[in-house]
C-alpha cells in the first residue's frame, strides 16, 4: 500500500510551518497580529476591517517580508499594546522602521509606523495599507474626508471600478453590516483607494502615496516617514456569534454547467502525453493551446499541443500572442499565423488573440504603450481564421480587461484570467479571493454584453506577472504572493479552492471556465519538474483537484443551481442536475472541520479528505465510490471535497 503523506503535505503540498496569528483583545475589540500587521479586526465579534498593514514594496510591486526585532505585547482585559522594530533588505538597499499598535475597549485602535531608509531605497510603496471588507459593504454608503478637510458622501463600488474610486483621502467612515460606525483616519501622507476585487482580493484597499506620482521612487538615507492610522468604532457591542455548523440549501437556478477546460504551455506538451490516460479520464472540454512567437513558438509547438488535445479528446482553442506593436506588422503576423494554422488543418474552433503590450499592466495615469488597434486586429483575424469563433479580452487578469475594454462589436467571446495570489499568498487570503469572484463575474458580464464570457486558464498561482518581470520561482516550496509554482496546487487546499472558483464562475454565468493545466505548475497530474513536489516525487499520481475537475467536467450543459450557504467563507459549492437526480459538490474552505446541515434528499456521498489522499492519488474514479449518507450527518474535514447524490 502506498504510504500516506504527512497531513501538512496532504493539505498544503509543503512541510512549511506557518506560525498561527496571535489574538489581541480589548473588551469587544479584537484583532489578529500576523507578521507585525493586523487582520480580521472585529468589534463585538463582527468584522469591521479586514486588515491594517505597514508594508514595503520593491520596484516590481513585490512585498518584502520584514525581519521583526524587539517584539513586545502587553495584553490587559481592556487594552493591548504591541511594539516592535522591523527591517527589510536586499543587496544594495535597506529600510528600517518602528511600529506601535494600541487597542482599547472603547473601540479605538491606533497603528503608528516610523521609518527611514538606511541606504538609497527604491520602492513602489512604503507605508500603510487598509483593507475594507466587501461582504455587506459593496455598494454601500461611505463618507470621505479629503486631505483639505472637505467631506463628501460616496459609495463603495458595486461593479468593480477599473481605477481609483476614491482619491485624495484623509479619512473614511462607513457603517458595518452589523451596524457599527467605523471611522478610519489616515495621517502622514495622501491616501487613495483601489477596488482590489480587480485582482480577486476580497477587499477595497486604501493605500499610501497616489499612483499619479512617479514610481518607483527613491527614499533618501535618513529621511523619516511618519504615518499613523486611527480607527474609531462606535455602536452597540452586542456579541456576534458563529453557528456551530453550516446550513446548505438549494438556491435559484443559474443556467447550465459551463464547459470546463484547461490551459497548456508548449513546454509541457511532451510531459502531458505521458499522462494521457488519466487526463482523458478527467475529460476537459477544451484545451487552450498557447502560442507566443517571442518565446520561439512555431508550427511544431502548435502541433505538439494539438497532439495533446487529440489524446485528451478536448477541443483545441488557440491562445495567440501577437508580438507586433503596429497595425501593419500585426496584420502581417496574424495573416501568417492563419496560414500556419490552415496548414495544420484549421483545427481551432475558437481563436483568442492578444497584443503583447496588453500582457503587462498600465497603471492609472500612465501612458498606454503602442499596440495594434483591437478592432482592426479582429477584422484581420476574421480573414485569417475563417469560420472560427473569435475571442478577445486579456490573457492577463481581470484588472487589465476592466481597464482596457475589448471591441465587443468585432468579437464573439470575451475572456480573461485570474490568480489568487497577486497581493498576498497566505492560506486565508487565497481562500478569501473566492469572495471576489461573483463581483468579477457580474462585472465581466457587463463588459462583454451582449457576448458570452470565458475564464482562464486560471489557477491559484500566477502563470505570468503583468506587474513585474515574472512570477516567483519557488524552489523552497513555500507560501508566498506571486508564486508560479505554488505547493497548494498539489494539496487539498488546491482542490477546495478549485471547486470554489468553478462554483463562483459557473453560477456567475461564465460560458466556459479553464482551470489549471494537465501537468506542470498548474497541473492536475504529477510529472517530474524542476521544483520539488513532496511525496509525489516518490509516488507520482493525481493531485486532489483532479477529482472535482473530473466530476464536474462530466456535467457540462446540465441544469445548474446555486448552493445557499449560511457561511460561504467556510463552505462553498454548487448543484447540478434535475430535481429527481442532482449532484451537489461542496468544499470546506478552512483548516478546521465543519459540521454540515444538508437539504433533504441526500442519498449517497463520496468524500476526499486528507485521510484518503493516497488512495485518491492512485484512482481517477475515487469519487465514484459512493456510500450511503450516514444518519449521524456529515462533518467535513479541513479543505475536504464532498460529492452528494440525491433527489433535491
Amino acid at each position: 500500500m502506498t504510504p500516506t503523506p504527512s497531513r501538512a503535505v496532504a493539505l498544503y503540498g509543503t512541510e512549511e510551518q506557518v506560525p498561527p496569528p496571535r489574538l489581541l483583545t480589548a473588551g469587544p475589540l479584537s484583532a489578529e497580529l500576523e507578521a507585525g500587521n493586523l487582520r480580521d479586526i472585529r468589534f463585538a465579534g463582527a468584522e469591521v476591517l479586514r486588515a491594517v498593514s505597514y508594508i514595503v514594496r520593491d520596484k516590481d510591486w513585490g512585498t518584502y517580508s520584514p525581519i521583526l526585532d524587539a517584539l513586545e505585547v502587553q495584553q490587559e482585559p481592556d487594552r493591548f499594546v504591541v511594539t516592535y522594530r522591523a527591517r527589510v533588505a536586499e543587496p544594495g538597499q535597506a529600510f528600517a522602521y518602528e511600529a506601535r499598535i494600541e487597542g482599547r475597549a472603547d473601540g479605538t485602535l491606533t497603528f503608528t509606523g516610523s521609518g527611514a531608509a538606511e541606504t538609497p531605497f527604491l520602492t513602489n510603496r512604503t507605508g500603510f495599507v487598509i483593507l475594507h471588507p466587501i461582504a455587506g459593504v459593496a455598494g454601500g454608503p461611505v463618507t470621505l474626508t479629503h486631505v483639505d478637510g472637505r467631506q463628501v458622501e460616496g459609495r463603495f463600488p458595486d461593479l468593480i471600478d477599473p481605477v481609483q474610486p476614491m482619491m485624495d483621502l484623509r479619512a473614511l467612515e462607513h457603517v458595518s453590516p452589523k451596524g457599527h460606525r467605523v471611522h478610519c483616519l489616515m495621517e502622514g501622507d495622501t491616501f487613495e483607494m483601489e477596488d482590489q476585487r480587480n485582482w480577486t482580493d476580497a477587499s477595497y484597499k486604501t493605500y499610501v502615496r497616489p499612483l499619479a506620482l512617479p514610481w518607483p521612487y527613491e527614499l533618501e538615507p535618513g529621511a523619516r516617514l511618519e504615518q499613523k492610522i486611527t480607527l474609531r468604532i462606535t455602536g452597540a457591542a452586542g456579541a456576534a456569534t458563529r453557528a456551530e455548523g453550516v446550513t446548505l440549501d438549494l438556491g435559484r437556478e443559474a443556467g447550465r454547467m459551463p464547459a470546463l477546460g484547461m490551459g497548456l504551455d508548449p513546454g509541457d506538451a511532451a510531459a502531458a502525453l505521458t499522462c494521457a490516460d488519466p487526463l482523458r479520464a478527467l475529460g476537459p472540454a477544451h484545451l487552450l493551446c498557447h502560442h507566443d512567437p517571442r518565446r520561439g513558438h512555431d508550427h511544431a509547438s502548435l502541433q505538439a499541443q494539438l497532439d495533446v488535445a487529440q489524446a485528451l479528446g478536448a477541443e483545441p482553442w488557440l491562445e495567440a500572442v501577437i508580438a507586433a506593436t503596429d497595425d501593419a506588422g500585426a496584420e502581417a503576423e496574424v495573416t501568417a499565423l492563419g496560414a500556419t494554422v490552415a496548414g495544420l488543418g484549421a483545427p481551432f474552433a475558437t481563436v483568442l488573440l492578444s497584443p503583447a503590450p496588453d500582457l503587462k499592466c498600465t497603471l492609472p495615469g500612465s501612458v498606454w504603450p503602442e499596440a495594434p488597434d483591437a478592432a482592426a486586429l479582429a477584422r484581420v483575424a476574421r480573414r485569417a481564421f475563417p469560420g472560427a469563433r473569435l475571442g478577445g479580452g486579456m490573457f492577463s487578469y481581470f484588472t487589465e480587461l476592466n481597464r482596457k475594454r475589448p471591441p465587443v462589436d468585432a468579437l464573439d467571446l470575451v475572456s480573461f484570467t485570474t490568480s489568487a495570489m497577486v497581493h498576498a499568498g497566505d492560506d486565508r487570503s487565497v481562500m478569501e479571493s473566492l469572495e471576489a469572484l461573483p463581483a468579477i463575474a457580474r462585472s465581466a458580464a457587463e463588459i462583454a454584453r451582449p457576448l458570452p464570457f470565458a475564464v482562464g486558464p486560471s489557477a491559484m498561482g500566477m502563470r505570468a506577472n503583468p506587474y513585474g518581470a515574472a512570477p516567483k520561482d519557488n524552489p523552497d516550496n513555500i507560501r508566498q504572493a506571486m508564486n508560479f509554482n505554488d505547493p497548494r496546487q498539489r494539496g487539498l487546499l488546491g482542490a477546495a479552492w478549485t471547486l470554489g472558483a468553478l462554483a463562483q464562475f459557473a453560477t456567475g454565468g461564465a460560458e466556459a471556465v479553464a482551470l489549471g493545466a494537465p501537468v506542470g505548475a498548474f497541473g492536475a497530474v504529477h510529472v517530474p519538474t524542476r521544483f520539488p513536489q513532496p511525496w509525489y516525487d516518490d509516488h507520482g499520481g493525481l493531485y486532489p483537484l483532479f477529482h472535482p475537475l473530473r466530476g464536474l467536467a462530466r456535467l457540462r450543459g446540465q441544469p445548474l443551481r446555486r448552493i445557499d450557504s449560511s457561511d460561504p467563507a467556510r463552505v462553498l459549492g454548487l448543484a447540478v442536475g434535475t430535481p429527481g437526480e442532482t449532484e451537489i459538490w461542496l468544499a470546506n474552505l478552512t483548516a478546521d472541520p465543519v459540521r454540515l446541515h444538508l437539504p433533504q434528499g441526500a442519498r449517497q456521498m463520496a468524500c476526499l479528505s486528507a485521510a484518503e489522499f493516497a488512495e485518491a492519488a492512485e484512482d481517477p474514479g475515487f469519487l465514484d465510490r459512493l456510500a450511503p449518507v450516514p444518519d449521524a450527518g456529515i462533518s467535513l474535514d479541513a479543505y475536504s471535497v464532498l460529492r452528494l447524490l440525491g433527489a433535491f
